[in-house]
């Protein structure tokens, strides 16, 4: 279980019950101001990622390999989708966990990553075969 979901909900109530004790309901009126002004910044910032994912195509990535090297285990999906600017193509079924995603880029190259309660836990970078694609092209 994760202690972030229950300690962020606390230490706010913890903060407005100090403000309270320490200058009253002006005090708990300025901390509701600071955190509701805190609660809006993240919710752009979600907003803004997700209207410069929404035009884009899904699971679609300038570049697989920068991405590959620019992910790090424990950041968010939502952390990643603001890096592609791209949903990923979902290829875990739904509701089932650990939630896998694929973004693909121009050159056929692919990464999957792997989150685990929202936070990515491995991924793996595909690139396709030259010698199959000599192979495949006809002669000049």
């Amino acid at each position: 279980m994760q202690v972030k979901k229950f300690l962020m909900p606390l230490g706010c109530a913890a903060l407005l019950v100090v403000a309270h004790r320490a200058s009253g309901w002006p005090a708990v009126a300025a901390v509701s101001g600071g955190l509701f002004m805190w609660l809006l910044l993240h919710f752009t910032r979600l907003m803004t990622v997700l209207k410069r994912a929404a035009h884009r195509p899904i699971g679609h990535v300038d570049s697989a390999v920068m991405l590959n090297a620019k992910l790090k285990p424990g950041v968010t999906l939502m952390h990643v989708i603001a890096m592609t600017r791209a949903l990923g193509q979902r290829v875990s079924a739904e509701g089932s966990e650990p939630e896998v995603y694929r973004w693909t880029d121009n050159g056929l190259s692919t990464v999957e990553a792997e989150f685990a309660g929202g936070k990515l836990v491995r991924w793996h970078l595909a690139r396709p075969d030259p010698e199959a694609a000599v192979q495949g092209s006809p002669a000049p």
